[in-house]
């Protein structure tokens, strides 16, 4: 049996895709050009600010000698020699000793601020305990970085005792608003971790437990302006305590 042939057609416009086409005809010559700048400058303005600031980049600041920053507790970090090998700062005793780690004047990388050396008298020492690269500049939002380091408590029951080793784990996580004594901030939020991975005494053993802390560092201190610990960290040692910017002055 002979069935008739039916002719498929289909509408004017894309032949592969026609549903496209009929629904949403191309608008011509230069009001469709038009039409497409617009809605790519529009795309832009949606989109732009948030991509560049995921990448921005901050630069280590140019501390100069005499800039000073003034803490809860009383604590004062301050400047006191700048070149071009790096910056000297001087930690008063009041300052949260896990900042100072044990020194009151330590030496800084100039485009890094990681920590070179302190000193000790007239001397100057490698530095080799925590926090060697709390600052790893450049900063940007989701930058991770890692150190490791070992040494002798400098505080509580086993100071002085048995070499200990430890892991950290630096992570940028994004832009905040922080609100200090000193002012409202816009800051870049670290977030610190350290675990303790040996110990050369015989009555520890590693703990897989992280201890964990956050920063709060601002473009326009040139320093962190807040900090908050683990509470069961500050509960263990009376050492510890959050602390944030009361005042600063930089100098020109």
């Amino acid at each position: 049996m002979d069935f008739p042939e039916i002719a498929m057609r289909r509408p004017q416009g894309d032949p592969c895709n026609p549903v496209r086409s009929s629904l949403f005809p191309p608008l011509p010559g230069e009001e469709g050009n038009k039409m497409r700048k617009i809605m790519f400058l529009g795309l832009l303005v949606v989109f732009l600010p948030a991509m560049v600031s995921a990448q921005e980049k901050i630069d280590a600041p140019a501390w100069n000698v005499g800039d000073k920053w003034t803490f809860t507790g009383d604590g004062i970090i301050e400047v006191i020699k700048a070149d071009q090998s790096g910056y000297t700062l001087k930690f008063s005793k009041r300052t949260c000793i896990y900042e100072t780690q044990g020194y009151d004047t330590i030496l800084f990388h100039k485009s890094s601020l990681n920590r070179l050396n302190f000193l000790e008298g007239d001397k100057q020492k490698k530095y080799t305990r925590g926090h060697k690269k709390l600052f790893d500049f450049p900063l940007s939002v989701e930058k991770q970085w890692k150190d490791a380091y070992s040494t002798k408590p400098f505080f509580g029951t086993y100071s002085g005792q048995n070499y200990e080793d430890y892991s950290e784990k630096y992570s940028v996580l994004g832009w905040e608003g922080a609100e200090v004594r000193a002012g409202k901030f816009k800051a870049l939020k670290v977030e610190y971790r350290r675990m303790l991975t040996g110990s050369t005494s015989l009555y520890a053993a590693p703990s897989t437990v992280e201890i964990k802390s956050y920063y709060w560092y601002s473009p326009e201190a040139k320093y962190f302006v807040k900090c908050q610990y683990d509470k069961e960290w500050m509960e263990a040692y009376k050492e510890f305590f959050n602390w944030e910017l009361t005042s600063f002055q930089l100098k020109k």
